[in-house]
């Protein structure tokens, strides 16, 4: 286990507000990285993809690094830029 992994380990452990807003923030980055893995696959750089949405370049940027408070339409249509569909589940 590496250093950061045993004080996050630790620091959750002690500190229950932490570990919540940890979690959270790391969801929210493993999202935004699958949304731009999916760009990526597609062949589309974020200058491409904006173009086909008809909106900025510094969108998609932001979809993709601050991926915590998207609109459920705006996801719909990015999948479909990509030539995929949303589908969203709870577990």
């Amino acid at each position: 286990m590496s250093d950061l992994q045993k004080y996050l380990t630790k620091r959750k452990s002690i500190d229950s507000e932490f570990a919540e807003s940890y979690e959270e923030g790391y969801q929210a980055f493993k999202f935004g990285m699958l949304l731009k893995e999916a760009r990526k696959n597609a062949g589309f750089t974020q200058l491409d993809l904006a173009d086909k949405l008809q909106t900025q370049k510094s969108a998609i940027s932001r979809i993709e690094n601050h991926s915590e408070d998207i609109k459920l339409s705006t996801l719909e249509k990015f999948a479909s830029a990509l030539g995929k569909k949303l589908e969203i589940r709870l577990v």
